[in-house]
């Protein structure tokens, strides 16, 4: 595991929260474990985020993110080449969970169909999040999911 945080500068008084983000990311190769440990990272970061930053979570946000993180690692897990990346970003107002993976194939979306025996990852991530995000950058692909957070 390759497990890097960004805090907030200890020796600024008043750090401008407009561009400031808490910031964490980690590489996962595929091992066995990878998926929960993914899971835990993103849980390490909103107990972090809901202490540091004051984030507030709607009552089925935390669960909500943490389904989406499992969905995304999987299918990075499963259809991607080589390692990937988890990476976490948050403010008090807004938690992006962002995947990029090798394969450069952009995922497919299907419609809500509870008869089809699979493809059911990226619907289930569409239903919880509040806008999700799917390019082709010069390493592979990014998916990135938005949730906007409690007041």
């Amino acid at each position: 595991m390759n497990e890097q945080v960004t805090p907030r500068p200890a020796d600024c008084p008043c750090p401008d929260r407009s561009t400031e983000v808490l910031h964490s990311a980690e590489v996962f190769d595929g091992e066995p474990g990878c998926i929960a440990q993914a899971r835990e990272l993103a849980d390490r970061f909103l107990v972090r985020l809901a202490a540091e930053w004051l984030a507030v979570f709607g009552e089925h946000t935390r669960s909500d993110l943490l389904l989406a993180v499992s969905e995304l690692v999987t299918n990075a897990d499963r259809y991607s080449q080589g390692p990937y990346l988890l990476e976490l970003e948050g403010t008090a107002e807004r938690v992006s969970v962002t995947v990029y993976d090798s394969s450069t194939a952009l995922p497919l979306f299907y419609s809500p169909d509870p008869a089809r025996p699979g493809g059911h990852g990226m619907e289930i991530v569409v239903a919880l999040c509040d806008r999700l995000t799917a390019e082709r950058v010069p390493v592979g692909k990014r998916i990135r999911a938005e949730f906007e957070l409690s007041s």
